[in-house]
C-alpha cells in the first residue's frame, strides 16, 4: 500500500517529530547533543528555513521548522542523514539511526503556533525531568527567555515574541506566563496510541546500566541512580508509573532524579 501523502501547509510552518530506530537512544551524552545543533545550523544555513523551536530528547526530537528554499521532507532528511553518518562513525555501527519516516503536522494559525511551542518546550516536564521548561539544556525555551542560545542564533524568535508584544522585555514576560500556565495541550506525539511494553523497557533500562542485573539500580549511589532515571524519563512512550512498577523504585524518587 503506497504512503499516503503528507498535507502541505499553507504557512509553510511543520511541527516534526523524529525518533530512533524502535525507539532507541540517539543521544548517548553531551557531544551528542551539541553535534545535532550544530547539525541543525549548519542545514538552516543551506535550506534557509527558520526554526521557531526544538527540544531533544534522549531518543526523538521535536522541531517547529518554516520552510524556504527546500521542502520539509528534504530538510529533514539533510539533517537525518548528517547526524546518521556522524553517530555510526562515532559510535562503530551501521544502519538506520532513526526510524524511517518522520511524522509531522502543519501549523497554520498563530493560536496553535503558540500551542506546539508550549508543548515541545514542556515536553522534559511533563517527562518529569524538570520543574521549569527553561532548566532543560537541550531546548530553545532558555533562547526565548533571554538567555544565549547554542549555536549563536539558532533560534527565530522574533516573530514568535512579537504576537506578545512589541516591547521586548514585556514579550519575553509574556512568553514565560504563557509557557508556564496549566495547559492540556494536546500535539503530534499524543495522537500515537504507542506505549512501551514493561518487557521492552526491561531490556531498555537493562541496556543502560550496561547490562547489569536490574536489582543494582536500587542499590547504587544517589548520583549514578538518578543520572539512570533521567535518563528512563525521557524515553518516549513510557510514564513514572511505568518506570516505578519496572524498576521498583519509589515514585517520589523517580519525579526527583
Amino acid at each position: 500500500m503506497p504512503r499516503q501523502a503528507r498535507e502541505k501547509s499553507k504557512t509553510g510552518v511543520y511541527h516534526v517529530m523524529v525518533r530512533g530506530i524502535n525507539r532507541q537512544q540517539i543521544f548517548h551524552d553531551q557531544e551528542d547533543f551539541r553535534k545535532y545543533l550544530r547539525i541543525l545550523q549548519r542545514s538552516k544555513e543551506l535550506s534557509k528555513y527558520k526554526l521557531f523551536a526544538y527540544c531533544l530528547m534522549i531518543n526523538h526530537v521535536h522541531l517547529l521548522i518554516q520552510e524556504d528554499q527546500e521542502e520539509i521532507s528534504q530538510v529533514m532528511k539533510r539533517i537525518g542523514t548528517s547526524y546518521a553518518w556522524w553517530y555510526n562513525r562515532k559510535y562503530h555501527r551501521t544502519g538506520h539511526v532513526f526510524q524511517d519516516r518522520y511524522r509531522s503536522e502543519k501549523v497554520e494559525d498563530d493560536q496553535y503556533l503558540l500551542t506546539v511551542i508550549r508543548y515541545i518546550h514542556r515536553n522534559p516536564v511533563k517527562a518529569g525531568i524538570c520543574r521549569m521548561p527553561q532548566e532543560y539544556p537541550w531546548s530553545s525555551c532558555a533562547s526565548y527567555y533571554g538567555q544565549e542560545d547554542y549555536p549563536l542564533n539558532l533560534i527565530y524568535s522574533e516573530l514568535i515574541l512579537q504576537i506578545f508584544g512589541q516591547d521586548i522585555d514585556k514579550a519575553q514576560q509574556r512568553f514565560r506566563d504563557f509557557m508556564e500556565e496549566d495547559n492540556e495541550d494536546s500535539c503530534l506525539e499524543d495522537n500515537s496510541p504507542c506505549k512501551m511494553e514493561d518487557e521492552v523497557l526491561y531490556r531498555e533500562i537493562i541496556r543502560i546500566m550496561g547490562n547489569r542485573p536490574l536489582e543494582d539500580l536500587q542499590l547504587m549511589p544517589k548520583k549514578q541512580r538518578d543520572w539512570i532515571l533521567k535518563q528512563l524519563k525521557q524515553i518516549e512512550g513510557t510514564s513514572l508509573r511505568q518506570i516505578s512498577r519496572v524498576t521498583g523504585i519509589g515514585l517520589n524518587i523517580i519525579f526527583k532524579a
